[in-house]
């Protein structure tokens, strides 16, 4: 039961000064969606948050958090229960999913609440009191989630002591946050005036009330330093010196109160102050390393307790870090004072971070130092678990920051290079790097060069690159050949590669559809991807075999093994302050198993963080991943034009960039020709199959799936006959290669042709097959996604009416089915027209593209994503973004998809 009156706004304080300018600024705003208000206690965060409530016109739910919220399940259940206790209705699907006892409840309750705020397309403002309750990395990332797929129109409002670990720096460039700190929270000169007088019942004269706001520049906590000076400000009616204003951040501090911070307090609290300025949080043992001392949680905790600017970021007082005006002061003061001193302790910081694992503030940190050979050395000992750990863009980048004759110089950073651009899919550029770092490291084995060895160990990670660029050209020999070849060296190297290649041979192994021995390669790359600490391998690896368990039949399998992947991810890679690292395959798998297993909603949850993926441009094989399983997942959902949509553009991506996908992706086509066949559109299904003696795929499951596609055609087309001999020769195929899955469709096809001849009893001896093998995998939307004519056999076999959990689910989705199916199915009208049909005429656009959004819109009709598109023009990728903004525009359109349809019917690109 939840306590309600944790969902009763707090009366604001007559006497508390009313903070106008400040309560417009919390007013929503488009494109915002967080109102950041961070201040330590007594700043008046509640007070403010208060007030703006009363006076927004946005529905408002309320909800103050306490320590024991601090639970996934507890907090998303007071969550609904805040917008359920201020009117939101229709929240029952959230409810029932917090309800669950699944690890992934909270995470399908969010996506509900997000739908269900965006069918009620109302205004509406969510505030959460005293945040900094709020720790455990599994809400803040479902929190990150919530925030990145909010509906226009509503306003989350964060009070806190500290800031949360969230993607902060994220959301700020998109211009979604409002932030509200101490600084801003600062007094006006009427507000401190009316401070003393309304609140503490202090009357200033007008001179007295200047000189405090002139001094402090109304900065309340300023003042409250000042005070621990033993000094009255309003004693001090002289104006500041000139030129005794220092700038920081833009904004000034007076000298005078950092001098009098610093003149009474102890000497040795001034020196802590001064020696741990440099570091960016605090902790007691950076502190401690630092400053050559075992006293500084002591000294910490002193602070803490005179508020001296000393910000706390958790609850237990472990870590803190320094208000950015009072640090970037006491920077300065350092600097001047001691610039000898300032660089050592900044490098005896940066020491500590890296020892420590946090390299990417060590590295900021360098960047600062301007260490050109510390950051080279760095990045050779840390870049390569830094890539692998899904951060090769800043890798590249802090490479490209290097003097060339570093870079040139050393092959490790040339090696780190080439991994980059790999993970950046951007192979086309790999080849003449790939051929100048051969060369140099030729030179170094003949020349006996002191690194010779490690050449030879580079000289592996090459033919691993190598291997994945000889997939991209189908060139699957050479591909297994220089696999094997690194397998057989690697021991000899001390490159940790073990799981990469095993990825790839399990790639190899899933291309020539031996799953068996592609799951055993998949389970050594999780294995040696957890020890070699490859978060991104780990991923990947689990959820291809997560996807190629799936199609085995193991279902339950397959969920474990994403279970167990993730929640090895979360152990040792979160960091919610980062977006969550994600696998198109593990996502792909999962949506692609809920959506089977008629868990429609959390299959949505899954593919919801891969959209973003799709519009915003990714590499193509991903990108035909996700509009697959997205098309699998509209097809199974009824909705068959959008299907269509999405589907059409994974064969048409998968054609384009075939070169560049490093397997062979989902037959998009396959699915295709059901959907078509699904709107009685015959004549399309079979055209978009093809030739059946033409089929060129490599991978026997993409065969497979277009030779049951062209047997549907067949049987929908009433012939039988023909049907019945292609499904013989494939079922042989299916059982040879235990393609479970395949088997299950191949029988429900065989039925449909057998009952077309009046053989009904061999029919339901094929469906009573069926029906054992999907039982012990688990399928259930395999049958009611089959023809009509099929259904009804199945709803007539005795054998489903018999007891059993999974008898008694799909006789009941069968039922509904047969209920609610539209009559008949075939009268939807296609988004692609039929020959005979006369299309419509499309509105010319208003404004014509200019010749830079027509290159754009020609480079992602290619399948070219964002940043890729911005290396081939030579632009910004932000300038690449403003031109599909505006190209987005011109066409009227939300998305690529729909750019691409709205194009070629404009006859600005061709099909």
């Amino acid at each position: 039961m939840l306590l309600t009156t944790k969902f009763l706004r707090p009366s604001a304080d007559s006497r508390a000064v009313r903070r106008d300018r400040l309560i417009s600024l919390l007013h929503p705003e488009a494109p915002k969606r967080l109102n950041l208000v961070i201040a330590p206690a007594g700043f008046g965060k509640t007070t403010l948050a208060s007030q703006w409530c009363s006076q927004t016109t946005s529905r408002t739910a309320w909800l103050s958090l306490d320590g024991h919220d601090n639970e996934p399940r507890r907090f998303w259940e007071y969550v609904v229960g805040a917008f359920e206790h201020a009117g939101l209705a229709n929240l029952g699907t959230s409810r029932k999913l917090l309800s669950q006892e699944s690890g992934d409840a909270s995470t399908g309750a969010v996506t509900a609440l997000l739908n269900t705020l965006a069918e009620d397309d109302s205004a509406w403002a969510l505030v959460l009191d005293d945040f900094h309750f709020i720790q455990d990395p599994g809400i803040l990332r479902e929190f990150a989630y919530f925030i990145d797929y909010l509906h226009p129109g509503i306003t989350v409002t964060i009070t806190s002591r500290t800031e949360p670990a969230l993607p902060l720096s994220r959301w700020r460039v998109r211009r979604w946050v409002q932030d509200i700190n101490p600084g801003s929270l600062a007094f006006s000169e009427a507000e401190c005036r009316q401070f003393f007088k309304d609140t503490m019942g202090v009357e200033l004269s007008g001179n007295d009330a200047a000189t405090i706001y002139r001094k402090t520049e109304g900065w309340v906590a300023a003042m409250q330093l000042s005070a621990l000076s033993g000094r009255t400000i309003q004693g001090h009616s002289q104006p500041s010196p000139a030129g005794s204003h220092l700038e920081v951040d833009e904004r000034h501090i007076s000298d005078y109160v950092l001098t009098e911070v610093l003149q009474n307090q102890p000497e040795e609290a001034v020196q802590f102050l001064l020696d741990t300025a440099c570091c960016p949080r605090l902790c007691a043992s950076l502190c401690n390393s630092i400053r050559g001392q075992g006293d500084s949680q002591e000294k910490l905790e002193q602070l803490l307790s005179q508020n001296l600017f000393l910000i706390p970021l958790d609850n237990h007082n472990e870590w803190f870090r320094y208000h950015d005006l009072f640090r970037d002061a006491l920077l300065y003061r350092l600097h001047q004072s001691s610039p000898e001193r300032a660089k050592e302790l900044r490098r005896e910081t940066v020491s500590w971070l890296l020892d420590h694992g946090e390299v990417h503030e060590g590295i900021a940190q360098i960047l600062q130092l301007e260490d050109w050979p510390w950051l080279a050395s760095v990045l050779a000992e840390h870049g390569n678990n830094l890539i692998h750990g899904g951060y090769h863009l800043p890798v590249l980048g802090w490479i490209d920051a290097l003097p060339v004759d570093l870079f040139q110089d050393s092959p490790q950073l040339q090696m780190l290079k080439i991994w980059g651009l790999f993970f950046a899919n951007r192979v086309d550029t790999l080849e003449p790097l790939l051929t100048t770092l051969e060369d140099l490291l030729d030179k170094r084995v003949a020349d006996s060069h002191p690194d010779a060895e490690g050449a030879l160990g580079l000289q592996s990670e090459i033919s691993l690159i190598r291997s994945y660029l000889a997939r991209t050209r189908s060139d699957e020999k050479s591909a297994s050949d220089l696999t094997r070849q690194v397998l057989k060296d690697i021991d000899h190297t001390q490159i940790p590669l073990k799981s990469v290649t095993y990825y790839g041979v399990g790639l190899d192994y899933y291309g020539q559809g031996n799953l068996g021995d592609a799951e055993d390669a998949l389970r050594s790359a999780v294995h040696y991807g957890q020890i070699e600490r490859k978060p991104s391998t780990v991923l990947s690896s689990g959820g291809l075999l997560a996807w190629i368990q799936y199609d085995r039949g193991d279902i339950d399998i397959a969920l474990d093994t994403c279970t167990e992947v993730r929640r090895w991810v979360d152990q040792h890679y979160a960091d919610p302050t980062q977006p969550v690292l994600i696998s198109c395959w593990q996502n792909s798998a999962l949506t692609e198993i809920f959506r089977e297993t008629d868990r429609l909603e959390q299959a949505s949850t899954y593919l919801a963080p891969l959209l973003e993926h799709v519009d915003g441009g990714t590499e193509p094989g991903q990108h035909v991943i996700i509009q697959y399983v997205r098309g699998h997942l509209a097809f199974s959902e009824g909705r068959l034009n959008e299907a269509v949509e999405f589907l059409e553009d994974a064969a048409h991506t998968g054609r384009k960039r075939r070169d560049h996908i490093v397997f062979e992706p989902p037959a998009s086509e396959a699915l295709l020709a059901r959907c078509y066949l699904g709107l009685g559109l015959v004549d399309k299904a079979r055209d978009c199959l093809g030739n059946p003696d033409a089929l060129d795929w490599s991978n026997p499951l993409n065969r497979e799936q277009m030779q049951i596609s062209m047997a549907r055609v067949l049987v929908a087309s009433n012939k039988p006959e023909p049907a019945q001999e292609m499904l013989t020769s494939l079922m042989r195929a299916a059982e040879k290669n235990a393609h479970i899955r395949h088997q299950v469709e191949v029988l429900l096809v065989y039925a449909e042709a057998l009952d077309l001849q009046s053989r009904q009893n061999e029919a339901r001896e094929m469906l009573e097959r069926a029906l054992v093998k999907a039982s012990n995998a688990g399928f259930l939307r395999l049958f009611v996604e089959e023809s009509r004519r099929v259904r009804e056999l199945l709803l007539e076999l005795p054998s489903l009416k018999s007891p059993g959990s999974w008898n008694q689910r799909l006789l009941s989705m069968l039922a509904e089915q047969g209920v609610e199916e539209k009559a008949p199915e075939r009268t939807e009208v296609p988004t692609t027209k039929t020959a005979t049909e006369p299309k419509p005429a499309e509105v010319p656009l208003v404004e014509p593209l200019s010749q830079r959004e027509l290159e754009v819109l020609s480079l992602i009709n290619d399948g070219y994503a964002n940043k890729e598109i911005a290396a081939k023009m030579d632009v910004a990728p932000a300038t690449v973004k403003a031109h599909i903004r505006n190209l987005y525009g011109k066409l009227g359109v939300k998305r690529r998809t729909e750019a691409m349809v709205r194009a070629r019917n404009l006859g600005l690109l061709h099909h």
